[in-house]
């Protein structure tokens, strides 16, 4: 009887308990309903005949050392993904600054927008003009690490240091990748749903594996493409990964003129349109640990750090690991 009880038990919970596609909420295109780890602000921008915010978290330390840091997010991401690695940075008394771009997290998603890493770049500008920071150390993963690496080149003056946790753009895959019309990725992104979404990062970004922590970054995608503004975020997502794809700021490297770090996972194979390129192509795409020290020689003043069994997320993946090179750069030790 107990065992009988038991299994009626599960078999009734299994049926009321909701789908994966049900549990993941409707989100809005500006993220409305879904919490940050900090208080969020916004700056207005004029931007091609458009008024539009720029979203941002401002974390100040219980201890200010007098030094300040600015977060710079991924294609995927929204600036809340930055939670640790702020509340570390903090600790260490750091102010952090995490934006998020025109066209991601809770900032606008115009419904027409030229966009470019220098446009980034600028609205970046605006806004640490906005808080009076005319010196930062900035930190970028992945597309932030191509956007970080435009911004230092446009405002070299400003960067005190900069720091690269395995950013895309460390090939140009135009040259490599047949190329793909905005259209065709907007279409790519309209047909998202949470196992695919699950599935690209479990493949792409953690090295096929998964963990809960993971999940909370996936919900955020499978939620817009769930929600009211799901045309327009597909739209802007486009119109990003045109950006990406054409815009490389591969051939730039030697130019950076700062200290560098940076930081990569051995497993990363991220690399953009990879499924569209020929077979033989597409096995040298991403290649992480080649890459990593090619591009680390190129760049004048840089320290390479790679750190073993871990994807494209380090700060996620394998906390302290991530952390203790970056407060180590930071301080200059």
């Amino acid at each position: 009887m107990l065992i009988r009880s038991i299994l009626t038990a599960v078999l009734l919970s299994a049926a009321i308990l909701p789908g994966r596609a049900q549990e993941i909420p409707a989100l809005d295109a500006e993220l409305t309903t879904f919490q940050y780890p900090y208080p969020v602000h916004n700056i207005s921008l004029q931007i091609q005949g458009q008024q539009v915010h720029m979203a941002y978290m401002d974390l100040q330390p219980a201890k200010p050392n007098g030094k300040t840091i600015m977060l710079l997010h991924g294609k995927n991401f929204p600036a809340a993904y930055w939670d640790s690695t702020a509340a570390g940075l903090s600790k260490s008394g750091y102010r952090v600054i995490m934006p998020d771009q025109v066209g991601f997290g809770k900032s606008s998603k115009p419904a027409h927008l030229q966009y470019s890493f220098q446009l980034l770049a600028q609205n970046t500008k605006a806004l640490l003009d906005t808080l009076h920071l005319s010196k930062v150390a900035v930190l970028g993963h992945s597309m932030g690490g191509m956007l970080a690496t435009r911004f230092t080149l446009m405002y070299p003056d400003v960067v005190e240091k900069l720091i690269l946790e395995d950013p895309i753009g460390l090939e140009d895959w135009k040259v490599k990748v047949p190329y793909q019309s905005v259209d065709k990725w907007y279409q790519g992104e309209l047909s998202q749903d949470f196992e695919k979404i699950k599935k690209y990062q479990l493949d792409g970004y953690y090295g096929g594996q998964w963990k809960p922590a993971y999940e909370k970054w996936a919900v955020v995608l499978a939620g817009w493409a769930k929600g009211p503004d799901a045309k327009r975020v597909a739209w802007n997502n486009a119109l990003t990964y045109d950006m990406i794809f054409t815009q490389p700021v591969f051939y730039e490297f030697e130019n950076i003129k700062v200290p560098t770090l940076l930081i990569i996972g051995l497993k990363d194979r991220t690399a953009l349109g990879k499924a569209n390129a020929p077979e033989e192509v597409r096995k040298t795409l991403g290649n992480y640990p080649v890459l990593g020290p090619q591009i680390s020689k190129r760049i004048p003043d840089c320290k390479l750090v790679t750190i073993p069994d871990v994807g494209h997320l380090p700060h996620i993946q394998a906390f302290q690991q991530f952390i203790q090179p970056v407060l180590a750069f930071l301080s200059g030790s």
